[in-house]
């Protein structure tokens, strides 16, 4: 299973988020092609109601732990309740550009 696949189903199955996306930035790195080692996501779920930051991280890393003890070198987190995303124009932030050899520019 590739990593996005396999980020994608443990967020899904757990998580039963309204609005999930995962993006790949692994290209903007200083990486090897194919390395899927960094990625942006952005979770909306109920299950976050009543949970600060902190926890909503903890859980998203715990469900991903095989991840980031293995390819995962870098995950971008932007956890929202729906109340939260519609307050927020349902955007999340933009990725910062790499500070440690990136490609881009």
């Amino acid at each position: 299973m590739q990593v996005y696949e396999f980020i994608e189903s443990q967020l899904s199955e757990h998580l039963k988020p309204t609005f999930l996306e995962i993006v790949d930035e692994s290209h903007q790195h200083n990486v090897a092609p194919g390395a899927q080692s960094h990625f942006k996501v952005t979770v909306v779920t109920d299950a976050f109601i009543g949970q600060r930051l902190i926890g909503r991280h903890r859980q998203v890393n715990g469900l991903l732990a095989d991840a980031l003890a293995g390819p995962v070198h870098a995950l971008a987190l932007h956890t929202y309740t729906p109340e939260e995303w519609t307050a927020r124009g349902e955007q999340a932030f933009a990725s910062p550009a790499c500070r440690g050899g990136s490609k881009a520019g």
